[in-house]
């Protein structure tokens, strides 16, 4: 796997510099995923609920809660700004980059809030995990919910789409360790 073009630096993902990385190793756990902007789905009125994270042997995970389904989603490395006022989050943000995570579903049912957390408050513990370094409330406006998913580098991640439990569903964010053995 050659990761062409992968960016070496720090904050919002727009440094000087570039890196190649080489062709020797295979791919890290088989992972094939890619760093590209990944989106799906279309806007759902079902609100988010919850957001919590997970480690594993070969990634992070960021697990995003909706109550009722939801498939609607566009990540992509870069600076993520709040809802409302544009206020960029990376100097707010722990990580040498930023997932900027757009959902296509509210962070409210009705006019009020149903997660806990204000703009730029964090929104998860990521302690000891190998790769997440930050996951930050950026906002929730018209239908849109914005969080800013600081990671320790430019690194692989994929997204799926989960059922369940019940009526709810999941948007599931997985971020990969490291590119190559």
């Amino acid at each position: 796997m050659v990761a062409a073009g992968l960016v070496a630096g720090a904050g919002t993902g727009t440094a000087a510099t570039t890196a190649t990385a080489t062709t020797t190793g295979s791919p890290y756990c088989g992972i094939t995923w890619g760093s590209a902007t990944k989106s799906a789905g279309t806007l759902r009125t079902a609100p988010l609920v919850d957001v919590r994270t997970g480690r594993h042997d070969c990634y992070d995970r960021v697990v995003l809660e909706f109550a009722g389904p939801v498939n609607g989603y566009t990540i992509s490395y870069g600076e993520t700004w709040t809802e409302g006022e544009g206020l960029p989050l990376s100097p707010y943000t722990a990580g040498g980059e930023l997932l900027r995570v757009s959902l296509q579903a509210p962070a409210y049912d009705a006019h009020v809030g149903t997660v806990p957390w204000r703009v730029g408050e964090h929104t998860a513990n990521v302690l000891r995990h190998r790769t997440l370094r930050d996951v930050v409330f950026a906002g929730s406006f018209e239908g849109y919910t914005t969080l800013a998913v600081g990671v320790r580098a430019r690194l692989p991640f994929r997204v799926f789409v989960l059922a369940g439990p019940g009526t709810h569903s999941r948007i599931v964010l997985d971020v990969a360790h490291q590119w190559q053995q």
